[in-house]
């Protein structure tokens, strides 16, 4: 019994041994694949000119554009609007009730006539010395009144009458006639249609490269044109909430699909940057603070913090980390670990 337990144990002791000594083989295998280094291509990093695209949101302005409001308290009398039709400077749009101003001006018509009656009569008596030239002085001033008088009735019988300010497109009707309103009612609107501005807002870190006479590109939904319009004002001070500058240009052109209102997409191409350090943008590893690039250094990988600027569809400025001539991996970048060792099989 003694003999059988003996040769059991020494069988076990010959397997133990046998299956630690493959594991020992399998972790040297490991440890020699886990050394070879691991092919990837490089890209020597260097100078060049960049520039990058912009779409900014924008939106399309009438030229003109206001409500139309009465001057005055009163009933519509008249009213002359017509829907989407298009209007003169100066046509009317609608008169208020101005029967009393009206009688008003006929007595003011009345006693201006006997007031100058009176004043001839005094200046011949005064020509005679029938009377002081106070009295003839006090029918003269009599005769102004009444004018000033009348002036100003005439004025408030101007403001009954709601005129279009400037050539324009009138828009939908708000009340209708015999309706009173107040100078807070809305009557329509008027735009000016014929020429349309635009008017979008610049990152405050291009806002000093607009200028004024400077053409940009722009498209709209529905339309696959491509529309120009030329800056004519800029605004003076960055939104401190949008952090850019607004700017506004005048739209070349009148095509239907212009529509005031209507957002557009501004092209913006910022110019070439001579001199900038560049590198392929999928060389770039966002972090979670930061971006990093791999390093090739004597065949080792290293990891290096970047600060990068400018980007376009394949290149990206680097600001700060990297210097003209330093090769950088391109591929690899999901399993390359820090130390790893790396082979370049091709460089660009």
């Amino acid at each position: 019994m003694l003999v059988r337990n003996s040769q059991c144990l020494l069988l076990l002791a010959l397997i133990s041994f046998s299956c630690g000594s493959k594991k020992d083989d399998n972790s040297r295998k490991n440890d020699k694949k886990n050394n070879q280094p691991q092919a990837v291509a490089g890209y020597i990093v260097k100078y060049g000119i960049i520039s990058e695209d912009l779409n900014l949101p924008a939106h399309l302005m009438p030229q003109e554009a206001t409500e139309i409001h009465p001057e005055t308290s009163g009933i519509i009398e008249t009213l002359s609007i017509q829907e989407g039709a298009t209007v003169q400077q100066g046509a009317l749009l609608a008169k208020l009730n101005d029967d009393e101003l009206q009688a008003q001006l006929k007595k003011l018509n009345v006693q201006l006539q006997i007031a100058l009656k009176t004043e001839e009569r005094n200046k011949e008596l005064l020509s005679v010395n029938g009377i002081s030239q106070q009295d003839y002085d006090l029918s003269f001033l009599q005769v102004n009144n009444i004018r000033a008088d009348i002036d100003l009735v005439k004025a408030q019988i101007r403001k009954t009458e709601i005129r279009a300010p400037f050539t324009g497109k009138i828009g939908f009707r708000n009340v209708s006639r015999g309706a009173y309103v107040t100078p807070t009612s809305a009557l329509t609107t008027i735009r000016q249609l014929q020429t349309l501005k635009l008017e979008f807002s610049v990152p405050d870190k291009y806002a000093a490269r607009i200028k004024t006479g400077d053409q940009f590109y722009f498209n709209v939904q529905g339309s696959s044109s491509l529309f120009t319009a030329n800056v004519y004002a800029i605004e003076s001070y960055v939104n401190e909430q949008t952090r850019g500058m607004n700017v506004r240009c005048q739209v070349s052109g009148n095509d239907p699909a212009l529509v005031a209102g209507a957002y557009a997409s501004v092209n913006m191409n910022t110019s070439g940057k001579a001199q900038a350090l560049l590198i392929p943008t999928q060389s770039v590893i966002p972090q979670t603070r930061g971006k990093k690039v791999i390093l090739y250094r004597g065949g080792i990988a290293q990891m290096t913090d970047v600060q990068t600027g400018l980007r376009d569809s394949a290149r990206i400025e680097i600001l700060n980390g990297l210097k003209e001539g330093d090769t950088i991996l391109v591929t690899g970048l999901m399993s390359v670990k820090q130390d790893n060792p790396v082979k370049l099989t091709k460089v660009d």
